[in-house]
């Protein structure tokens, strides 16, 4: 919501940088798009390596 105003508040004062704003977006979104799916696969990657890393720990101490 706040974005939605601070559109509306670039759109007053300067309407053709708001609208290009508004155009430019969805392509932004589709160029970064890759990156963001690679960081979600890396997370997941790290994420299952500390699993396995603090298995032998959880099998020890008996805690689930």
């Amino acid at each position: 919501m706040t974005n939605f105003f601070l559109w509306l508040i670039l759109l007053v004062f300067c309407w053709p940088l708001a609208l290009l704003a508004l155009v430019l977006y969805p392509i932004v979104w589709i160029l970064l798009l890759p990156f963001r799916i690679l960081g979600i696969a890396v997370e997941g990657v790290l994420e299952l390596l500390r699993a396995l890393l603090f298995l032998p720990t959880k099998i020890l101490s008996g805690k689930k």
